[in-house]
């Protein structure tokens, strides 16, 4: 999967979750229309956009009709339901970041798997027709190509 190209094709982003608010924040401030599901309800959907040079939050109540990239930060043992999600929004890809360093330890900025884990969860995504991303950082992926 070419990184660059998957961002640069990309307009919106649904994400499941994040380490902290640098993700949507600086998904929003670089121009992606940024959707989160935040809740385990159907209607826990919020939108990150910029008003007046600031990230506000607002309420949407339902998942995007469209997504070209559903970015997750939830455990593995999500990941049938997640992509079952991608799927309903017509992502290309989805992107998982673990959470971990190579040691296994947490790192908000974490995105080792191990190559049981990642293998298991590419077969998963891909077996829906989706790309699998599991590292860069998405943050830095974003700001290098911005």
């Amino acid at each position: 999967m070419d990184i660059e190209q998957l961002l640069r094709s990309t307009r919106t982003v649904l994400l499941i979750d994040w380490p902290d608010r640098e993700v949507p924040d600086t998904l929003a401030r670089s121009g992606y229309r940024v959707v989160s599901h935040d809740g385990p309800s159907s209607d826990d959907y919020n939108a990150y956009e910029i008003e007046q040079g600031e990230v506000v939050i607002r309420p949407l109540g339902r998942p995007p009709h469209h997504a070209e990239l559903v970015y997750s930060h939830r455990p593995i043992e999500e990941l049938p339901e997640i992509v079952e999600e991608a799927v309903a929004v017509g992502a290309a890809a989805v992107w998982i970041q673990s959470g971990l360093d190579a040691e296994g330890g947490t790192d908000r900025r974490g995105c080792w798997l191990s190559a049981e884990v990642s293998d298991r969860a590419r077969m998963v995504v891909e077996a829906a027709g989706l790309a699998f991303v599991e590292a860069p950082y998405i943050v830095d992926a974003v700001r290098a190509i911005r």
